[in-house]
């Protein structure tokens, strides 16, 4: 046994995403030579590489004698063996890819003792989807033919594509998904077929699918409940015993009980079995979070400087689960606080609260002190938020002249909120609407008689793959036969800013008097922005944006914007970059921001 070593090199080959298992002979003889009797002589080389740019750094990152390159433990025996070995590497790797005939030459120079290798590699001719063929069996046969079409739809790879192993899994694995998001629960392939013709350079490919039975939801089987009654989840559950299965629902359920403020994490299955698909169970398992809770933060944001939140909560107030939340938050313009004692969800996942706060706004040589205290009754079902409320608001605003003003109101109110995108952090389709209506009745603990309505609405275009054009609505009116002093000052309109009019200081359009801009009656703002992304995650855009404020709708006047920015997919959100150029007042203002304004 002398002589024996045991040598920590080992020729595991490492394929690609989506690279076929071929056969290969490496790891039997790199064995042999590692448990060879003569203690090995180690090798050092350079690798290059010379080889078309849509294979080269596929062969850079995996080859075998590139990989085990930057190793100074390599014998002469396995260096010989990794040479021999190359150019079947190399053809196996840019198979991958589509290449089936490649040309592929290994020269070995050797100067001041350094070897140098160098791995030519002719690709040839990219191998071609000539056809591509989709069956379907089982129940979307005859139910559902819509499950098919998005099936298809799903499949990314067409005829007159290249073929690459990695796109053909992953529109196999897309087309699967796409007819198990519904009704399909158990869907499944019953074959795939890839025929690759080399003398060609043609491939056919071909799947089946079997859809399975039509899967239809059962009850909850929840596990994790400790601290808080289990019914919270029942009452905020969306589904009912027996709809068809939709993951969308799945999502819904989860977004409910993570709307909770009880739950820190939720986790949702469902059984796949196609022998038991009429009112399968879903598996919900859910982490609680403790009754005390701390949360704070610091950010900045161009509009508001620097700023610090944080929040208390207390989540079993009464010893009924009864969220009781004290928060804050300061920056220099605004300092706000708000004390909140909420009931859990109700059988229909309402949830009722009464509410106290306290808000000092500065901006624009303006302050406004307001005080409310009200009670509301609020629920969020599928994308739709809905909150009714009753508010009595007490307000104070001064500015630079003598004789502050107060109003007084007891507002009934509602608002609604739409969120219909196909992605809530990073939107490409779809809209997002806010609308609100409330009113008061002088007399009836209001100074003043008003109505008072305001929407928002945001919607994105996609123009192709890397183009998006989003375009903002917002109105703002109070309706009333007074002035609008007689009006709570934090009911009535400013506009300017990153969210509003960029190009215009934070809240700087409306009444200007002796200097201060007073909030008016109505507001109206608009933007148009076309974005393009360049990378998956970066982007620039141009944008336009326009918008007044007034309390008198004939003697408006209308400020624009215009501007460029740069966009950003952060791993917590969108993060928006802006210079605009205000057409009016001839100015230049920078903005950030951080995730959706809305």
């Amino acid at each position: 046994m002398a002589g024996r070593s045991f040598d920590p090199l080992r020729a595991l080959r490492v394929k690609p995403p989506g690279a076929r298992r071929l056969p290969s002979v490496s790891i039997l003889v790199m064995a042999l030579i590692a448990f060879g009797f003569a203690v090995p002589a180690f090798a050092k080389y350079d690798v290059d590489i010379d080889a078309p740019r849509s294979i080269k750094k596929l062969l850079k990152e995996n080859l075998d004698i590139s990989r085990f390159a930057k190793r100074d433990d390599v014998s002469d025996d396995q260096f010989q063996f990794l040479v021999t070995a190359a150019p079947k590497d190399v053809r196996d790797l840019v198979a991958t890819e589509g290449y089936f005939t490649p040309v592929v030459r290994t020269d070995v120079t050797t100067v001041d003792d350094k070897r140098n290798v160098r791995v030519s590699v002719d690709p040839g001719p990219r191998t071609m989807i000539a056809s591509v063929q989709l069956h379907f069996t089982g129940a979307v046969t005859t139910e559902d033919r819509s499950r098919e079409n998005a099936a298809r739809f799903a499949f990314s790879v067409n005829e007159g594509d290249p073929f690459t192993q990695g796109g053909w899994d992953d529109a196999k694995n897309a087309a699967l998904r796409a007819l198990q998001a519904k009704r399909y629960l158990g869907a499944k392939i019953v074959r795939s077929q890839a025929r690759i013709n080399p003398r060609a350079h043609l491939a056919d490919l071909s799947v089946t699918f079997d859809s399975g039975p039509t899967f239809t939801l059962g009850k909850l089987d929840v596990a994790g409940p400790k601290r808080y009654p289990a019914w919270i989840i029942d009452h905020v559950n969306p589904i009912e015993p027996g709809e068809i299965y939709d993951v969308a629902r799945l999502n819904e359920l989860q977004r409910q009980i993570q709307n909770t403020p009880y739950y820190a994490s939720v986790a949702i299955d469902a059984d796949a079995d196609v022998n038991k698909p009429v009112e399968t169970p879903l598996h919900v398992k859910v982490s609680e979070y403790p009754y005390n809770s701390i949360r704070y933060g610091v950010g900045y944001a161009t509009d508001t400087g620097f700023h610090i939140q944080g929040a208390y909560s207390y989540l079993n107030t009464f010893g009924a689960a009864y969220p009781f939340t004290i928060s804050g938050r300061l920056d220099q313009t605004q300092q706000y606080g708000r004390v909140q004692l909420a009931m859990p969800p109700d059988s229909h996942g309402w949830v009722n609260a009464v509410f106290g706060s306290y808000t000092i706004t500065d901006v624009s040589s303006t302050k406004i002190y307001s005080a409310r205290v009200g009670v509301q009754r609020s629920r969020s079902r599928q994308n739709i938020d809905t909150t009714y409320s009753l508010t009595f608001y007490d307000d104070r605003l001064t500015q630079n002249e003598p004789n502050p003003s107060t109003a007084r109101a007891l507002v009934p109110a509602w608002s609604w909120v739409r969120r219909d995108v196909d992605d809530p952090l990073f939107p490409r389709r779809g809209n997002i609407i806010r609308a609100e209506a409330g009113f008061a009745v002088k007399g009836v603990m209001s100074d003043q008689t008003f109505a008072r309505l305001y929407t928002n609405a945001l919607q994105y275009v996609p123009l192709g793959k890397n183009d998006l054009l989003v375009f903002r609505a917002e109105f703002g009116g109070v309706f009333t036969s007074g002035p609008s002093s007689g009006v709570p000052a934090s009911l009535l309109f400013r506009a300017g800013g990153a969210n509003s009019v960029r190009g215009y200081s934070y809240l700087s359009i409306g009444n200007n008097v002796a200097g201060s801009i007073l909030p008016t009656k109505y507001m109206v703002t608009g933007s148009s922005e076309y974005q393009h992304w360049f990378t998956h995650d970066w982007g620039g855009a141009v944008f336009f944006d326009i918008g007044t404020a007034t309390d008198t709708w004939g003697e408006r006047v209308f400020q624009p914007g215009v501007g460029v920015g740069a966009r950003w997919r952060s791993p917590v959100g969108p993060v928006n970059v802006d210079v605009a150029y205000g057409l009016k007042n001839k100015s230049i203002k920078p903005y950030l921001t951080l995730g959706i304004a809305f």
